[in-house]
Protein backbone atom coordinates (compact mmCIF):
# COMPACT_ATOMS: atom_id res chain seq x y z
CA UNK A 1 0.00 0.00 0.00
CA UNK A 2 2.59 2.25 0.02
CA UNK A 3 3.62 3.59 -3.09
CA UNK A 4 7.73 4.50 -3.40
CA UNK A 5 7.77 8.07 -5.02
CA UNK A 6 9.38 11.30 -4.34
CA UNK A 7 7.39 11.88 -1.36
CA UNK A 8 8.46 8.92 0.20
CA UNK A 9 11.89 10.53 0.87
CA UNK A 10 12.90 11.86 3.95
CA UNK A 11 13.74 15.77 4.33
CA UNK A 12 15.59 17.62 7.04
CA UNK A 13 15.14 21.19 8.76
CA UNK A 14 17.53 22.84 11.13
CA UNK A 15 17.06 26.35 12.22
CA UNK A 16 18.18 27.84 15.56
CA UNK A 17 19.38 24.80 17.39
CA UNK A 18 16.28 22.74 16.76
CA UNK A 19 15.63 20.79 13.89
CA UNK A 20 13.16 18.18 12.26
CA UNK A 21 13.07 14.71 9.54
CA UNK A 22 10.33 14.64 8.29
CA UNK A 23 7.96 12.94 5.65
CA UNK A 24 5.38 15.24 3.98
CA UNK A 25 2.65 13.77 1.24
CA UNK A 26 0.23 16.23 -0.16
CA UNK A 27 1.34 18.98 2.27
CA UNK A 28 0.44 16.97 5.27
CA UNK A 29 3.03 15.25 7.49
CA UNK A 30 2.92 11.70 7.64
CA UNK A 31 5.97 11.79 10.26
CA UNK A 32 8.66 13.62 11.86
CA UNK A 33 11.73 13.23 14.27
CA UNK A 34 12.57 16.46 16.07
CA UNK A 35 15.67 17.23 17.76
CA UNK A 36 17.72 20.00 19.36
CA UNK A 37 21.15 20.59 19.17
CA UNK A 38 23.62 20.31 22.21
CA UNK A 39 26.84 21.26 20.69
CA UNK A 40 28.53 21.72 17.52
CA UNK A 41 28.52 18.14 16.62
CA UNK A 42 25.87 16.70 19.23
CA UNK A 43 22.46 16.38 18.85
CA UNK A 44 19.31 15.33 21.33
CA UNK A 45 16.38 13.50 19.21
CA UNK A 46 12.94 14.26 21.54
CA UNK A 47 10.11 13.12 19.67
CA UNK A 48 9.15 11.19 16.73
CA UNK A 49 5.67 11.08 15.72
CA UNK A 50 4.00 8.81 13.04
CA UNK A 51 0.76 9.23 11.56
CA UNK A 52 -1.26 6.42 13.49
CA UNK A 53 -2.17 5.17 9.95
CA UNK A 54 1.00 4.31 9.27
CA UNK A 55 2.32 2.70 12.18
CA UNK A 56 3.95 -0.55 11.88
CA UNK A 57 4.75 0.53 8.34
CA UNK A 58 8.71 1.31 9.09
CA UNK A 59 8.59 5.15 9.00
CA UNK A 60 9.67 5.91 12.14
CA UNK A 61 12.70 3.97 11.01
CA UNK A 62 13.14 5.22 7.88
CA UNK A 63 13.42 8.79 9.91
CA UNK A 64 15.85 7.43 11.91
CA UNK A 65 17.84 5.84 9.03
CA UNK A 66 17.89 9.86 7.62
CA UNK A 67 18.98 10.69 10.80
CA UNK A 68 21.46 8.84 11.27
CA UNK A 69 23.07 9.00 7.76
CA UNK A 70 23.25 12.84 8.44
CA UNK A 71 24.80 12.48 11.60
CA UNK A 72 27.23 10.19 10.20
CA UNK A 73 28.39 12.40 7.20
CA UNK A 74 28.18 15.41 9.46
CA UNK A 75 30.43 13.69 12.02
CA UNK A 76 27.58 14.66 14.36
CA UNK A 77 26.91 12.25 17.55
CA UNK A 78 22.85 11.29 18.39
CA UNK A 79 21.52 11.29 21.66
CA UNK A 80 18.81 9.76 22.41
CA UNK A 81 15.03 11.59 23.94
CA UNK A 82 12.50 9.85 22.90
CA UNK A 83 11.28 6.15 23.80
CA UNK A 84 12.09 5.20 19.82
CA UNK A 85 15.40 6.02 19.69
CA UNK A 86 16.52 4.53 22.80
CA UNK A 87 14.83 1.45 21.91
CA UNK A 88 16.75 1.17 18.69
CA UNK A 89 19.78 2.34 19.98
CA UNK A 90 19.56 -1.05 22.29
CA UNK A 91 18.72 -3.46 19.72
CA UNK A 92 20.49 -2.04 16.58
CA UNK A 93 24.03 -2.32 17.09
CA UNK A 94 25.12 -1.11 13.87
CA UNK A 95 23.85 2.41 15.04
CA UNK A 96 27.03 2.89 17.89
CA UNK A 97 29.09 4.62 15.70
CA UNK A 98 26.49 7.73 16.31
CA UNK A 99 24.88 7.51 19.82
CA UNK A 100 26.15 9.92 21.80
Amino acid sequence: MSHSNSSDTVQHEERDNHGVFFLEKDGARLGEMTYQRLGESRILVDHTFVDPALRGQGVARQLLDAAVAWARQSGTKISAGCSYVVAQFARDKSLADVRG
